[in-house]
């Protein structure tokens, strides 16, 4: 059995040859009496590789021992499964695992269905092809259209797997800053309320007994003139979760129309004052723990700014 993320240490440092990555476990597999046995073992315990995909490596001939070296097929060609567009994407990590990119305000993570609208999906795409890489576009999670934050995509099907049950497990962090209308009171840290559809308008999510649940904690606050700045993370991933949650108790983010907020500068297009800090996680691979920063865009900037000075 592979063990849980929290308890497996990575694979360490790795080479990438083409299709291969290469690893040099050590001793523990060279001084070992049966080295596939070994390896089998250090994959699925140390390294947390899921088990579907050991069985299919070991199948494929993917995974081969050569001196002190392991190599193994992590890395084959890919269609992107997405056409690419041609604009500028901001990456803010990168390496042959993961990508993690920043989504402006306006644009959704993927495509609706309708055909229409550039996606940050199509910018990753058009970022694989010109690096050269056959690499499938797969996001790990979601910001909606007008938040601003980083998004995380795997390269691999080794981190997919890897990401998708982190996000299950909930050890990947998110820390968003938002300014929202009303004083937070300190005593508000945590706000545990199930969310589900507003049953009177379709975009929208209401608390509601019935509805999946929400647990929202808010880690830090700063008190601005008409509004507070409010530091939130998630433990669950709820549509609009933040937006829902702040508006129900009394504190609807600035420009968020849809929830009762008030016009700030940029509200015309739409956007909310919320914007996605950090993003922090466990490397698919090595093991190691990850920071992701995202700065704050322009306009929140502006709007801070502006409710920080005296009426």
């Amino acid at each position: 059995m592979s063990t849980g993320a929290g308890e497996r240490t990575g694979g360490g440092a790795w080479t990438r040859r083409g299709e291969w990555l290469e690893v040099t476990p050590g001793r523990i597999i060279t001084g070992a009496e049966d080295s596939e046995a070994a390896i089998d073992k250090w994959l699925l315990e140390t390294v947390g590789m899921p088990e579907k995909l050991h069985l299919r490596l070991r199948r494929e001939g993917g995974i081969q021992w050569k001196g002190d070296r392991l190599r193994l097929a992590l890395f084959p060609y890919r269609e992107a499964g997405i056409e690419p567009v041609w604009e500028e994407l901001e990456v803010l990590y990168e390496d042959d695992f993961c990508l993690v990119a920043h989504k402006p305000a306006g644009m959704a993570v993927h495509p609706d269905g309708s055909g229409l609208g550039v996606t940050l999906d199509h910018l990753v795409a058009a970022h694989y092809v010109a690096s050269g890489d056959g690499v499938a576009v797969r996001h790990i999670h979601r910001l909606d259209k007008d938040t601003t934050g980083p998004v995380m995509y795997a390269k691999n099907e080794f981190a997919q797997l890897v990401l998708d049950e982190n996000m299950r497990e909930k050890s990947i962090s998110r820390l968003y800053a938002a300014i929202a209308r009303g004083t937070v009171p300190p005593a508000l840290k945590v706000i545990d309320a199930p969310i589900g559809r507003d049953r009177h308008h379709a975009a929208r999510r209401r608390v509601s007994p019935g509805g999946q649940s929400a647990v929202t904690r808010i880690i830090g606050r700063e008190t601005l003139h008409g509004g507070s700045l409010v530091h939130v993370q998630l433990e669950t991933g709820r549509t609009h979760q933040i937006r829902v949650h702040l508006s129900h108790m009394g504190y609807p983010l600035y420009g968020d129309a849809l929830y009762g907020g008030p016009v700030w500068a940029s509200s015309a297009a739409g956007r909310h004052a919320l914007h996605g800090e950090t993003l922090s996680f466990r490397h698919p691979w090595s093991g190691e723990q990850m920071e992701v920063s995202d700065p704050w865009p322009e306009d929140m900037l502006q709007l801070r700014e502006l409710l920080s000075e005296a009426p």
